[in-house]
């Protein structure tokens, strides 16, 4: 069954204790998925579905997390569009698409390609024990576009959306995103999260533009089931907009650490908040963090239920590899015993 927390969260029934999960937090950090790796290859945790599930439910048993997450990439559609793609360790392309070239380049619409992530997400369904709930995840559309183009490390507000690549976003990834996201909220995830990490690239003229192509055709169709995050310099104040207009019906927002958490869940009315601890900071000397958490608790008790009402608890990115377990363990049963 789900999670009643996260439940409450989704729509934003007032509670006292937050569900929490983490961006990436069955990684690198855990021993789990060490001793995973150690087994099997990136590549192979991700498609052979049996051991996608095997080490999503990892952290779940270890840091009895609310929601267990997809284990999976966001790359794997430019795969299934045609591109070649490995991962060692970290993903690389044998040849970037471009503005001229990606009609050529992504020459293939293999939507069963995809079918791994299904399967991973039913078993991992089933793994769960009660009181868990699941989620699935794709790439923003335009962190895709940056990975596959060889752009992903561009600074902010570097790229301009001109109309080559409005054409390959509009008429080749926004679709695929948005059957991969259909074929994983009808194989068991209750809401499907857009991690849109290079978003910030944009520019701030193209951005509204932008982020009504990803609600038209990646949020609306699903009804309350897709959340959108993006992080770094992003104009926070145009998501929070369309987040709260009742057209969108975003499922929720994240938020990263750069922003005030508080004054942030006082801005939105609808949907779920996640964040937005700092992830740096759990990963700091243990003092340091024991600190920085205190008072990021302290902030969240000076909101009543009412006010906390679809927070989900979180960092504000994905918990780094060099996080030790004991930190994550400590956060989690910090805010479960302040927030009781």
């Amino acid at each position: 069954m789900p999670n009643q927390k996260f439940v409450n969260a989704l729509n934003r029934k007032a509670q006292s204790c937050p569900p929490i999960w983490f961006m990436r937090q069955a990684g690198r950090y855990h021993s789990h998925y060490q001793s995973m790796r150690a087994k099997y290859s990136f590549e192979e945790l991700c498609k052979k579905p049996h051991l996608a599930a095997e080490t999503a439910i990892g952290p779940i048993d270890e840091f009895d997390f609310d929601v267990a997450i997809l284990f999976s990439d966001i790359l794997w559609p430019l795969q299934a569009m045609g591109m070649e793609l490995v991962f060692d360790p970290g993903p690389k392309f044998r040849n970037f698409i471009s503005e001229t070239n990606w009609k050529k380049a992504l020459n293939k619409n293999d939507f069963e390609f995809m079918d791994f992530q299904c399967e991973a997400l039913n078993l991992t369904k089933d793994k769960l024990g009660n009181d868990k709930s699941l989620i699935g995840f794709v790439g923003g559309p335009w962190t895709i576009t940056a990975f596959g183009m060889g752009m992903n490390k561009l600074g902010n507000n570097s790229i301009q959306l001109n109309e080559n690549i409005n054409d390959l976003l509009e008429n080749k990834i926004i679709p695929f995103l948005q059957k991969n996201i259909a074929m994983q909220i009808e194989a068991g995830a209750e809401i499907v999260m857009i991690f849109d990490s290079s978003a910030h690239q944009i520019l701030t003229k193209d951005f509204r533009g932008y982020l009504e192509k990803v609600s038209e055709h990646l949020i609306r169709p699903f009804n309350g089931k897709v959340g959108y995050y993006s992080k770094e310099n992003i104009d926070y104040e145009t998501i929070i907009t369309f987040t709260n207009d009742e057209e969108n019906n975003f499922a929720g927002i994240g938020v990263d650490s750069k922003i005030s958490i508080t004054e942030t869940l006082k801005k939105v009315k609808k949907g779920f908040l996640q964040g937005n601890f700092d992830e740096s900071k759990i990963h700091a000397d243990t003092n340091l963090f024991y600190k920085c958490l205190e008072e990021f608790i302290e902030e969240l008790l000076l909101l009543d239920d009412d006010e906390k009402s679809g927070w989900v608890c979180g960092l504000g990115h994905g918990v780094n590899k060099e996080t030790p377990e004991a930190h994550v363990k400590h956060f989690v049963n910090e805010i479960r015993q302040a927030f009781k």
